[in-house]
């Protein structure tokens, strides 16, 4: 099994829509730090698990200095939902998704 894991980071803004008072109902950003885990029994025919440039290109690139809650309209962009939303854009290769929104809040997607 080949394993790859790709670092990035990105800033955009959201607000969350919560069921109890939170400062996080207003509109405020974050520098997001991303880690995103790929694996792959076999390589590609350039010989990778997944070009590293095409992560970032795919998430950083459409995230990236954006409104969450306009890129991501379908849920509510917590942490977790995040993650799970990269993991699902990567793939079948994709098994595991990171998203740190401050240097002590992270939040974990792993498919079992």
């Amino acid at each position: 099994m080949y394993y790859i894991r790709k670092k990035f980071q990105i800033s955009a803004a959201h607000h969350l829509n919560l069921d109890y008072e939170s400062k996080c109902t207003s509109l405020h950003g974050h520098n997001w730090v991303i880690e995103v885990y790929l694996k792959s029994k076999q390589l590609d025919h350039n010989g990778m698990v997944f070009d590293f440039a095409k992560i970032k290109n795919d998430i950083s690139g459409y995230l990236d200095h954006g409104n969450l809650n306009e890129l991501l309209p379908d849920f509510n962009p917590t942490a977790e939902n995040i993650a799970k939303w990269i993991c699902d854009s990567l793939g079948s290769k994709c098994y595991r998704v990171e998203v740190q929104e401050s240097e002590n809040n992270i939040a974990i997607y792993e498919i079992d």
